[in-house]
């Protein structure tokens, strides 16, 4: 029998939750109360779980329950969840899992679903709560494909972008037609989201609401960036500081009346600059899945062709899933 205690998150955990979070080996900002407290009240039903040994604790998991209380999503409401943790042994991963697989039975949850944030996110690489959980049974309910640019090239790292993206790169450079900038206009950004976003009958994760209040939330892990053409906003790019590791872009939008200025060029170099600049090791540029296709694991060949362009490789962001019987 485990030593570990199970504890559910009240406001009192608060600080130490996230502290935990903030030092951890594999936590990002989706992980975070701070990050979770932009959601409506009563919009998920959130259950998030604090697991200590002797009062000291050695792991949190963001999460919440659907159907009735039987089935538990970690993340809900965020991009990545599962459990965070230091960066500690096997035998201790495994006991975390054990401990939340009893504590699930004894809760009569039906369904766990928890999606980790790919490897390259952990401060020191380990995939000890992920084998563990596959040790017990635990099954892959999804894969998707991220991709990523590895920054560890160094300020050279244009002569990795292929010779298209290079091209485009020093045109944009000496015509010096169009600028990028940091910003605050989350009302244009806003405006440039949705008119691309409907060219594809889709809708945004984010509404203008949500991004103001992550930006006072969170300002410190967030970076809004804008693109002009002269005066005229045409482009943007929504950056997460997600840990000390990975700046994950979560939306680099345009205006496609301008895409023959190929604005995302200018959005993806300018982000590599400034994440190399900053002691970053990764560039995450987002899942790449044909989101119109029957199987939500249907690759987008053309956007992974274009994201290969700037040197990034995929990553699996991958869903594990276990049924207590």
């Amino acid at each position: 029998m485990s030593d570990i205690k199970i504890v559910e998150y009240n406001t009192e955990y608060r600080s130490i939750w996230d502290s935990f979070v903030d030092n951890s080996n594999n936590g990002t900002m989706f992980h975070k109360q701070d990050f979770l407290d932009y959601h409506t009240p009563g919009r998920f039903n959130f259950y998030h779980l604090l697991f200590f040994i002797n009062n000291k604790l050695i792991a949190v998991l963001p999460g919440g329950l659907k159907d009735d209380g039987r089935t538990f999503w970690s993340p809900t409401g965020a991009s990545y969840g599962s459990i965070v943790t230091n960066d500690i042994s096997f035998e201790l991963s495994l006991e975390i899992v054990d401990a939340f697989m009893e504590f699930c039975r004894a809760k009569g949850i039906v369904d766990a679903y928890l999606i980790p944030p790919p490897l390259i996110y952990s401060i020191n690489y380990s995939q000890h709560i992920e084998y563990a959980m596959l040790y017990r049974k635990f099954d892959f309910e999804l894969h998707y494909i991220s991709h990523a640019i590895d920054l560890k090239i160094g300020d050279d790292f244009l002569q990795h972008f292929d010779k298209t993206a290079r091209k485009a790169i020093h045109k944009i450079q000496r015509d010096n037609l169009i600028t990028i900038k940091p910003s605050q206009d989350y009302e244009t950004f806003n405006q440039i989201l949705l008119t691309n976003k409907a060219k594809h009958n889709a809708k945004p994760t984010h509404s203008l609401e949500d991004m103001l209040k992550l930006q006072k939330l969170m300002p410190d892990n967030l970076i809004l960036n804008m693109v002009y053409y002269g005066e005229i906003p045409i482009g943007g790019s929504w950056l997460f500081l997600a840990n000390k590791k990975v700046v994950l872009c979560f939306y680099n939008m345009l205006l496609y009346e301008y895409e023959h200025l190929k604005p995302v060029y200018l959005i993806n170099y300018e982000t590599v600059r400034w994440a190399i600049e900053n002691g970053y090791e990764w560039v995450d540029i987002g899942v790449s899945q044909d989101t119109k296709a029957d199987d939500p694991m249907t690759p987008s060949l053309n956007l992974i062709y274009f994201k290969e362009r700037f040197n990034a490789r995929g990553i699996l962001r991958s869903t594990y899933h276990y049924k207590f019987n």
